[in-house]
């Protein structure tokens, strides 16, 4: 593992590789290493959102991204760090994530022939002591014993207490903390998300950056389908593309409003399109790719959007 940033990134060069101007630099990694993600090339990156990203590994601020499912605000801090060459590590915190996940255990293994116990670090304390970007996704979903164990670290020279080893972690230099939410902390008030819970306030408050993900202007969504669907670069099929972005962004509306449960999201999109390339029908490749997995109840309204936006009627 790295020890931490070799270099810096500004003006010109930020604005190359980002898209977006900032008056600070930006620490990097001249070469990736071990669990820096892939660079996708075809991922949109927002700009508002992008230079916040950038704040936070700049000037080591602990950043929340709240918004709709399907967003792709985890994507987008991924991203962002695979650009920075930056280890970056997600951990989603659903309800089967304990303490001892986090934190470690001790566990019993075989040292020159004899069983022993040791204690064995979870991923928070190897994430603390190293040049990493660690992301809670999913983060208004936590336990809140798990969510108790997150606050020590939230401020920025957060130390951890490891209890049963009387010991405690002073976070690396290069320790990056995000967080992703489709709330903002207090809980489902809109019924869309069940399963989130309110957050402490006082935890919430330790969050230097909040802000908000949308999704993507049309043109902007169609040309990331268009990038993942090579084949389908031409002025018919990106007709049919533009009609596809249509129709998720009424679904979209249709889950705001509470009209539907189920949402169309980008990657949906181009599923629809990959299954399009397989079955040669453009009805029958939406309705394996999302309507099956839409309430029964709702396929009628579903279809609507589907029919105003293709001309073709479905099935339901």
């Amino acid at each position: 593992m790295l020890e931490g940033p070799d270099r810096q990134m500004q003006g010109d060069e930020v604005h190359d590789v980002f898209g977006v101007d900032v008056d600070w630099s930006i620490p990097a990694f001249s070469e990736p290493a071990e669990h820096v993600p892939p660079v996708d090339a075809a991922y949109k990156l927002d700009p508002e959102t992008t230079r916040v990203i950038l704040a936070g590994f700049a000037f080591n601020r602990r950043v929340l991204i709240q918004g709709y499912h399907g967003t792709g605000k985890s994507t987008h801090i991924e991203q962002v760090a695979a650009r920075l060459n930056w280890p970056c590590v997600r951990i989603n915190l659903d309800s089967h994530i304990s303490r001892i996940d986090l934190i470690g255990k001790d566990a019993i293994v075989l040292r020159d022939g004899a069983q022993v116990t040791e204690f064995r670090e979870g991923l928070l304390p190897w994430a603390l002591q190293h040049p990493v970007a660690l992301v809670f996704d999913e983060y208004d979903a936590g336990r809140p014993d798990v969510m108790f164990v997150i606050q020590r670290i939230l401020e920025v020279e957060g130390r951890l207490t490891l209890l049963d080893q009387n010991r405690v972690i002073t976070p690396h230099s290069a320790f990056r903390l995000f967080g992703t939410a489709n709330t903002v902390g207090l809980g489902d008030t809109s019924g869309l998300y069940h399963g989130t819970q309110q957050i402490n306030q006082g935890q919430l408050d330790r969050w230097h950056i909040l802000t908000q993900l949308n999704y993507l202007e049309e043109d902007a969504e169609i040309e990331v389908v268009l990038a993942h669907l090579k084949d389908w670069q031409i002025p018919e099929r990106e007709q049919w593309v533009r009609q596809m972005v249509q129709v998720a962004e009424l679904t979209r509306q249709g889950f705001i409003a509470g009209d539907i449960s189920t949402i169309m999201s980008p990657r949906t999109v181009i599923a629809w399109g990959q299954n399009m390339s397989i079955f040669r029908d453009i009805a029958q490749a939406f309705q394996l790719s999302f309507l099956n997995r839409c309430d029964e109840t709702e396929r009628a309204t579903i279809a609507e959007y589907f029919q105003r936006c293709t001309g073709v009627e479905l099935k339901v």
